[in-house]
């Protein structure tokens, strides 16, 4: 089976910043699962992953506005502590998820008060240019349940 939309695909993956620094790799733990075509990964990743199949290597590089765009000036908000999931304290430099009305998304944290917190709303990766090195592991086809809900389940994926 191809990857292709309501499919479900597995993958292990390094991911590279443009000096060819790893950032991330999942390898050594769960391969990650996302649903296709439901826009759950950037959008230069899904096409690149479009008509593979379990076994199939791929390398793939992406520039930033294939991947998290480019930085925003000006995306600078003052949020009530209350709004961050971290753990441990919160350092200028952290980064860390911000719940808002579509789900989570990862801030920076820029300067921390008393009860409210400086973050930067770029993704930390945005402005770079980002290179994956990604082995299929699995495609089977998507659960009503899951393309419902707009994402993969089980391991790797969502868990409710």
């Amino acid at each position: 089976m191809n990857i292709s939309k309501h499919t479900v695909a597995s993958f292990h993956y390094t991911l590279r910043n443009g000096e060819g620094l790893e950032l991330e790799s999942s390898r050594g733990d769960q391969p990650t699962a996302y649903l296709h075509g439901a826009s759950n990964i950037i959008p230069g990743l899904e096409a690149a992953l479009e008509g593979k199949a379990a076994g199939d290597y791929v390398e793939v590089t992406l520039s930033a506005e294939e991947a998290y765009g480019q930085r925003r000036e000006g995306a600078v908000q003052r949020v009530p502590v209350k709004h961050l999931i971290y753990r441990g304290k919160l350092r200028p430099g952290t980064t860390v998820q911000m719940n808002t009305q579509h789900g989570g998304i990862p801030v920076t944290v820029i300067k921390v008060g008393r009860h409210t917190a400086e973050v930067d709303t770029n993704h930390p990766l945005a402005g770079q240019n980002l290179s994956f090195e990604i082995d299929i592991v699995d495609v089977r086809a998507a659960t009503s349940e899951e393309i419902s809900h707009g994402h993969a389940h089980g391991a790797g994926g969502h868990q409710h």
